[in-house]
């Protein structure tokens, strides 16, 4: 039987994969903007702050919507990220209420978490199709560091908050 701790551990991985999928069109809308208004070449911190803090006031929704006005670059996965942002909208605003008192049960937990695990695997899909149109595959990192672990690199990352 599921825990209720296992729930709310599912739940917040999903949310992470919402955020990832959300951060890395930001980044893509923000790498457009700055790009039209020459900002890699003709350094103006001031501009580029001001697109950031644009891009960052975006809902996922939001930056769809002005990505597809800006590029045609997301246009294969059009559908993929139409279900994308249908479950995180659902994630957000109503799974809690969509599932009511199957909290109170193994099964009913259950169910819930099976249901977290498919949001999750649509949003991070559609992060990894991204993500591959940027040119970066995912899945071909993982097969590789997983295949020969003696060979990759021990790298300290941060632990702290860092500003973007």
């Amino acid at each position: 039987m599921t825990t209720l701790n296992e729930v709310y551990c599912k739940f917040g991985e999903t949310a992470e994969a919402a955020q990832l999928l959300e951060t890395q069109l930001g980044t893509m809308l923000f790498a457009l903007n700055a790009s039209a208004e020459n900002l890699f070449e003709a350094k103006n911190p001031e501009r580029a702050a001001e697109i950031l803090d644009g891009v960052n006031g975006h809902t996922l929704g939001q930056l769809l919507k002005r990505l597809g006005k800006t590029t045609d670059f997301l246009d294969s996965l059009e559908s993929q990220l139409v279900q994308a942002l249908g479950e995180r909208n659902r994630l957000s605003h109503v799974f809690y209420r969509q599932h009511n008192l199957r909290r109170r049960s193994g099964e009913g937990r259950d169910i819930m978490l099976k249901d977290l695990e498919q949001i999750h695997d649509t949003l991070l899909n559609a992060y990894k199709a991204v993500m591959l149109l940027d040119g970066v595959d995912l899945d071909a990192i993982v097969a590789t560091s997983s295949d020969a672990p003696e060979q990759t690199q021990s790298v300290d990352l941060p632990t702290r908050h860092l500003p973007i």
